[in-house]
């Protein structure tokens, strides 16, 4: 088995933690989270990569058109005997905050988490959808207008 090895990886990674790397965690000192973000229809979709991370640790909360999402992730609890050949993998709180645009119903917000994915449903609110608008002609009866008809207009 061929190993590469790079002398100054392990004080790098040191350094890292020290530090505060924003690419890892600590408790006291929340790191982002990846996400993904798609409307389709009439919702907003965000996924949060949360792998490794029990569901009971995540926290999802909304306030005043703000999402906010936290996830711990700890250590493995593997026994006393157990001795830490590598660590490569984040630990400790990951947060986000998303802030919500007013045409979003926000009392509608549902969230699921499955395979390390936190997928949270954000449905588009009834007054932000596409409605028609009904027009008054000579001040009689309310009429809607065609667009698909076209009306040249001569000067």
């Amino acid at each position: 088995m061929l190993v590469r090895t790079d002398p100054f990886q392990e004080m790098d990674r040191w350094a890292r933690q020290l530090l505060g790397d924003p690419q890892s965690g600590t408790w006291s000192r929340p790191v982002a989270m990846p996400l993904d973000a798609y409307r389709t229809g009439d919702e907003y979709i965000v996924a949060f990569d949360l792998p490794g991370v029990a569901p009971d640790s995540i926290d999802v909360d909304v306030e005043r058109n703000v999402l906010t999402v936290k996830a711990e992730r700890r250590p493995l609890d593997l026994g006393k005997d157990a001795q830490l050949q590598a660590s490569e993998r984040p630990l400790g709180v990951f947060s986000r905050q998303l802030i919500l645009s007013d045409t979003l119903d926000t009392e509608h917000i549902q969230a699921g988490y499955d395979n390390g994915v936190l997928v949270v449903r954000i449905p588009v609110s009834e007054k932000a959808k596409p409605r028609k608008v009904e027009i008054a002609v000579n001040a009689g009866e309310p009429t809607a207008i065609n667009a698909s008809k076209s009306t040249a207009i001569n000067a």
